[in-house]
């Protein structure tokens, strides 16, 4: 497998490439639109032929960069089906696995932060990893107080989706706003300090509700663009 991990410091979101070495096809896992060009060349460096992007969920902090790689690659739009998103190629859902060449891609449906979230295992040579979008970060968790998020459902997705994985899986996140890259299955089952150490649900509740987030800067641009994989609607 050829693994890249992208940051763009806009939205500080982790872009992921992920690619079969046999066949030279590749995804891009959370595309942002402002990195197209940086992605683009990337996957001409290493030969590769791009054949779908693959959404965790209908971000709220920034465009995704379907619409314009699918226009200049010819690309594949994946996007969970319960996100009831317009212009989609790969409707995605759990038990229904994604292949890339040879590789296979294992949709997670992981609610909670948003009603249609999914995360995505992947299996390669030994190695696994997940790639937890905003369900699960490194110490953290994504909020839950929009898009239909449920903290009690949120905990759940987590510690029956990701909590159940073997320990020694790699953690790949949506975003870090710390330069972290990567952690454990087994490191956040012991250490968030949300969703870890033996919190219980309730704790886990009372942490949630007195995060007091403020909005999202670009969820009114955000949200409609990514309900048309990027697309922005026009007034």
């Amino acid at each position: 497998m050829i693994f890249r991990q992208l940051f763009e410091p806009g939205s500080s979101t982790y872009t992921y490439l992920v690619a079969c070495d046999e066949t030279r096809e590749a995804a891009l896992i959370d595309p942002v639109v402002e990195s197209v060009d940086r992605d683009l060349a990337l996957i001409e460096e290493l030969g590769l032929t791009l054949a779908c992007t693959i959404e965790t969920h209908i971000h709220a902090d920034h465009v995704t960069g379907a619409a314009r790689l699918r226009e200049r690659t010819g690309c594949k739009a994946a996007v969970p089906a319960k996100s009831a998103a317009e212009h989609v190629d790969l409707p995605l859902r759990e038990g229904e696995p994604l292949a890339i060449g040879r590789l296979r891609l294992e949709p997670l449906y992981t609610p909670g932060h948003t009603d249609d979230h999914h995360c995505y295992l992947v299996e390669d040579k030994g190695t696994a990893r997940v790639f937890t979008g905003d369900a699960l970060m490194i110490d953290g968790c994504g909020r839950t107080d929009f898009q239909n998020g449920d903290a009690v459902t949120l905990y759940r997705s987590v510690h029956d989706k990701i909590f159940s994985l073997p320990d020694d899986t790699l953690v790949y996140p949506g975003h870090d706003y710390q330069q972290r890259r990567v952690s454990s299955v087994g490191q956040e089952k012991a250490r968030n300090p949300r969703l870890g150490g033996g919190k219980t649900v309730e704790e886990f509740v009372a942490i949630m509700a007195a995060l007091n987030l403020p909005r999202p800067k670009r969820i009114d641009v955000a949200v409609p663009a990514n309900l048309g994989c990027g697309e922005v609607q026009s007034a």
